[in-house]
């Protein structure tokens, strides 16, 4: 379905239920488990996704990335997982950029192998290492871009000219981006998902996840979803669809933010290297420019070898050492420990994952007061580390 709205307008008011009795300004909830049958143009159940506020948060979602029609499941796993085994079968074969988020990766080496799907994660992100991977068995090409946590730029375009050539299907993760940064089915990606516990949830208090595509694709998922019963609850569905309504205002806020504390962190004598797409010398930076609207709240960075990136998160007092993203308030931490933990030492220094790197979460706060929050843990962390010595 088309919206002739801007994203602001597509945020706040695409996908509301209206209160026909009490003409309230918000969606009601309907928490009903049990729906008519008889009589009916539509049978709706909970784990068929289609309760009056899963169908129309649905459609907000899918309004928002440009696609005809979406799905909210539990989490962003059950959102990625159900996608996969939609268009996997035993005896097929599924392309994987070698950079990607920790729960993804350990969810096709550990349960692709019972299932009998072959897969094979490539050895770069040029169009050239993608078409290597690809087998006469090939059906799916996933990638994610900005990636978690390295923040990675992989060319939607040119993959999705790829993938129709050879007759494949093309997922990707959005999260780190949100649809307000990009939108990657104007790039030609059949499929986008997201971990709505993210940006789109935006205040930490949320899990869920989200898939749009073509309804020819998302009736595909459906038929697979409906079975393993990822559905979201109603009321979990509804705090998702008043988080989307200030998405643009929180998420433009986090890109300022994460931009200027770029910035500081290239610049400071403790920090190795930066990983945001917003700096110029991000390798992948021009691709980035050319299909980012904004170069989104994410970033990750190294601290110089001898400084204890433990000891820096425990000595942080504005900046939460916490789990997850993309919430109004500032995170971090340390991905090795964390988002990467299933993966061996070998296969996180395969891909860059070193012991030091943290991954920041960059929220609305004063960028002056985060500054000086960093500073002050560094210099703690950097007298702790002296008077040991001495």
């Amino acid at each position: 379905m088309k919206y002739n709205q801007r994203i602001k307008t597509i945020c706040t008011h695409v996908g509301e239920i209206e209160d026909k009795r009490f003409k309230g300004a918000v969606s009601p909830i309907y928490m009903s488990t049990s729906y008519q049958f008889e009589g009916v143009d539509i049978k709706r159940y909970p784990r068929y996704f289609n309760t009056p506020n899963q169908e129309y948060l649905s459609e907000k979602i899918a309004a928002l990335e440009h696609g005809e029609a979406g799905l909210i499941f539990g989490s962003g796993m059950a959102a990625i997982s159900t996608t996969f085994l939609a268009f996997l079968k035993k005896g097929d074969h599924i392309v994987l950029q070698n950079t990607l988020y920790g729960g993804t990766s350990n969810f096709i080496r550990e349960e692709f192998p019972k299932l009998g799907i072959d897969f094979s994660f490539t050895n770069g992100l040029s169009i050239q290492d993608f078409e290597a991977a690809i087998q006469p068995n090939t059906k799916l090409i996933h990638i994610e871009t900005p990636s978690n946590p390295l923040m990675t730029i992989t060319d939607m375009e040119g993959v999705a000219k790829l993938a129709r050539s050879k007759g494949l299907v093309t997922t990707i993760d959005n999260t780190f981006a949100s649809p307000v940064n990009q939108n990657p089915i104007d790039f030609g990606i059949d499929i986008v998902i997201h971990s709505a516990t993210k940006y789109l949830g935006g205040h930490s208090d949320i899990l869920a996840g989200a898939v749009v595509s073509s309804q020819d694709h998302m009736d595909r998922i459906w038929k697979v979803a409906k079975n393993y019963g990822g559905s979201l609850s109603d009321f979990m569905v509804w705090m998702l669809e008043r988080s989307i309504k200030t998405l643009v205002v929180r998420v433009k806020e986090q890109n300022r933010n994460a931009r200027k504390l770029a910035r500081y962190l290239k610049k400071h004598a403790d920090v190795k290297q930066v990983f945001y797409p917003g700096l110029k010398s991000h390798p992948d930076h021009k691709l980035a420019k050319k299909q980012m609207l904004g170069f989104g709240g994410m970033m990750s960075f190294e601290l110089n070898e001898g400084l204890d990136a433990s000891l820096f998160l425990r000595s942080l007092k504005l900046i939460k050492p916490t789990m997850s993203l993309a919430g109004v308030e500032s995170t971090m931490l340390l991905p090795a420990l964390t988002s990467h933990a299933l993966l061996s030492q070998e296969e996180r220094d395969s891909v860059g994952i070193s012991d030091n790197l943290i991954r920041f979460s960059v929220g609305i706060e004063s960028p002056k007061d985060l500054k000086d929050d960093i500073e002050a843990a560094i210099l703690f962390v950097k007298k702790e580390q002296l008077d040991i010595r001495i």
